[in-house]
């Protein structure tokens, strides 16, 4: 496998995670394109409010299983209605945007997505209780979830037909789903902690299905490294700072997994300079033993999760100190 294949970025390459502050789909995007020219993803602005969230954006995903809100929460639906039609007309409006703005784009273009585990986790059933309680319901939910990102990356293709699609899938809540540390709704007991091995088969097959190249991001503490690698991840996207131990990521990267090294923090009164960014990252890689020439094209620099709590000025410096990292780590 080249390298161009095994990793579809350019050398020394920076992105966001992929929420952005604010409810302006178009400056949001804007300022995507202009500071990460190399590795620009799809903004996801959760301030425009239900729909926008990452659980009501994914479920739009979802084919012949709708959902709605109920006292604040999604759940599963009889039919489609308004809470759904207003979660697919965000998500054409985000789409409009990346069409207009990446027009003649010829690079590699990430979208996001929840993924199973995490849907299962934050929607319920129509007779109560969260989807995670039912094993068939989540294997649904996995089927549905994959058939509609499929959709979703052939959408992104027509749009944008010289670049090429990188699909992040967000998992949060893998592992307090694998620990079995999910409350249920009295909140006195958890959920029973699904498999490991169920886990793999699950999001194996999602990889399977979409075709595109899938980044799984988690950016809780204890990832499920190996898991995902034996899921078939490209790349993952985690927060350096939460790794406790070293070896199941030195194993990923040498089976030739990408690294999406999350080292900008999310909010704070000034961003950090690209230099901090650059060293946090060698840090890391120089503990974890592997040569300089891997570094600039295995790893993309990122922040350390999305960029929702941010300031407007704040997401746009850190997201330029991100790309200025990237290019320090090819020149320096």
């Amino acid at each position: 496998m080249s390298e161009q294949d095994r990793w579809p970025w350019p050398a020394g390459s920076a992105t966001g995670v992929g929420s952005m502050p604010g409810a302006d789909i178009a400056e949001a995007q804007r300022i995507v394109l202009g500071e990460l020219p190399d590795l620009p993803h799809l903004p996801e602005l959760p301030e425009r409010g239900p729909g926008a969230d990452i659980i009501g954006r994914t479920s739009a995903f979802l084919v012949d299983l709708p959902v709605e809100l109920y006292v604040g929460r999604w759940r599963i639906a009889a039919r489609p209605g308004r809470d759904l039609r207003r979660a697919l007309d965000l998500l054409e409006r985000d789409l409009d945007q990346l069409t207009e703005q990446g027009d003649g784009f010829t690079g590699v273009v990430k979208v996001q997505a929840a993924g199973p585990y995490t849907l299962a986790a934050n929607v319920d059933l129509p007779v109560g209780g969260r989807l995670l309680r039912d094993e068939g319901a989540v294997r649904d939910l996995t089927a549905s979830l994959a058939e509609g990102l499929r959709g979703h990356v052939e959408d992104v293709r027509r749009r944008l037909p010289g670049a090429t699609v990188l699909l992040q899938v967000d998992e949060p809540a893998l592992p307090t789903v694998l620990a079995g540390r999910v409350p249920t709704e009295s909140g006195f007991s958890a959920y029973r902690a699904v498999e490991s091995s169920d886990a793999t088969d699950a999001l194996r097959s999602l990889v399977a299905a979409v075709g595109a190249p899938v980044v799984f991001h988690c950016c809780a503490a204890d990832v499920p490294i190996a898991l995902l690698v034996s899921a078939g991840a490209a790349a993952l996207s985690i927060d350096l700072s939460l790794v406790s131990s070293l070896d199941p990521l030195g194993e990923a990267i040498d089976a030739g997994v990408g690294l999406l090294a999350g080292v900008a923090p999310t909010s704070g009164s000034r961003a950090p300079g690209s230099k901090e960014l650059v060293d946090r990252v060698r840090a890391v890689w120089n503990q974890l033993g592997f040569g300089r020439d891997l570094l600039t094209r295995q790893v993309v620099v990122t922040p350390t999760c999305g960029l929702a709590g941010a300031s407007a000025t704040y997401a746009r410096d850190v997201l330029a100190a991100c790309r200025d990292a990237g290019r320090r780590l090819v020149e320096e």
